[in-house]
């Protein structure tokens, strides 16, 4: 038996479903990280898990009991807050404490689970502070440390370092890494950042418009997203469309702006592909790229089991070790294909200049022109 179970999850506001029919698994010790677009329901879900909300319908089961019908401070769950959510009249002790004292937990326990709390978080120094007194890193570690003395079944984490700046927040996540290693505690973690999301996460659930798009390991995830929602959320590839004509192919944008007229396929991806040609009104099927997967130069070389064609530079993006490039099938099109290339590369302004483009058929994922999910060659 999974240790948490979600069945049939639905949640509507008013005439609004903002949670439609989410089912999961998780077993113990798993990081799971909840990601999605902005209103996709991914908050909402784990305030249902927390008991903040109560599902329209389905079932929450934590370690084989139900507790769809438990009022919150009775789930034996934790919830960490974007806001932190910390009492500015208490210091540091009082607010890893204050949980503890509502339950009637005895003082010298309660001391001893701070002190430990304290020591993983690295607050020692800390406890007599008051909130205004500290840091937002360490206002957040005050926040994982009231739920960490509960020893709760399981911990939810709603974006909690989205407050943070860059540099504060990649040192957050290394201490949340190491702190899910020392603890194995099963958690349930939001956020909108992808980095966070790859880094942390055993499990990723990507959600799309109060559903599960795919539930997966983080390099399933990366190496075979579900559909194309997840092709271009978690591993950000371009979605271009090969269109059959007669017995020959082009590439096109999603537009359907032409990169290649003739397009040249292997045979034995032709022959795989053709069932869902026939089965498609439109005569096409989509096909992923990852921009990591594209070479850009600029004279063009055709090589053996590759895609080779003419595109326009629209703009160049910096970062650092190499460069984002951003290009269209003509110079009046709108951007259709984004590409990684060294940070030296193109140094001077090509814009409107084509460039070849290219990538290997093997590196190619290819995705149903109707439905959008992936198809199975």
């Amino acid at each position: 038996m999974p240790y948490l179970s979600l069945s049939h999850i639905d949640k509507q506001f008013g005439e609004t479903a903002v949670l439609k029919d989410i089912s999961l698994d998780v077993e113990a010790g798993d990081f799971v990280v909840l990601v999605g677009s902005s209103g996709c329901g991914k908050s909402t879900l784990l305030r249902c898990i927390a008991g903040l909300e109560t599902p329209t319908q389905g079932e929450i089961v934590l370690e084989d009991e139900s507790i769809l019908n438990k009022a919150p401070q009775d789930r034996d769950v934790a919830m960490v807050f974007q806001n932190y959510a910390l009492y500015p009249h208490m210091n540091v002790f009082d607010n890893m404490a204050f949980g503890l004292k509502m339950r009637k937990v005895p003082k010298l326990v309660i001391q001893e689970k701070v002190q430990h709390a304290a020591t993983l978080l690295g607050l020692e120094s800390l406890l007599l502070r008051k909130p205004s007194q500290l840091s937002g890193g360490q206002c957040q570690r005050v926040a994982l440390g009231r739920a960490i003395v509960r020893n709760p079944k399981l911990f939810l984490m709603d974006e909690p370092l989205s407050n943070l700046d860059a540099q504060l927040r990649q040192q957050m996540r290394q201490e949340l890494k190491a702190l899910h290693q020392k603890l194995g505690a099963t958690t349930l973690y939001v956020t909108h950042d992808h980095t966070e999301t790859l880094t942390l996460a055993d499990k990723i659930v990507v959600m799309n418009q109060g559903k599960v798009a795919q539930y997966a390991s983080p390099v399933t995830m990366y190496q075979k997203p579900a559909n194309v929602f997840v092709a271009r959320f978690m591993a950000q590839m371009n979605i271009l469309q090969i269109q059959k004509q007669g017995e020959t192919f082009q590439l096109e944008s999603p537009e359907g702006n032409v990169f290649t007229e003739d397009l040249q396929m292997p045979e034995v991806l032709q022959n795989a592909l053709t069932p869902f040609f026939e089965a498609s009104e439109s005569k096409k099927v989509l096909l992923g790229i990852r921009p990591e997967h594209l070479y850009v130069q600029t004279t063009v070389q055709v090589h053996e089991e590759t895609v080779d064609f003419l595109a326009y530079l629209q703009h160049r993006e910096l970062h650092g070790a190499y460069q984002t490039l951003r290009l269209s099938a003509t110079p009046e099109t709108a951007v259709a294909l984004v590409a990684h290339a060294s940070f030296d590369a193109f140094a001077s302004s090509v814009a409107q200049m084509p460039l070849s483009v290219g990538f290997a058929w093997d590196k190619a994922q290819f995705f149903d022109a109707e439905s959008e999910d992936r198809l199975l060659l």
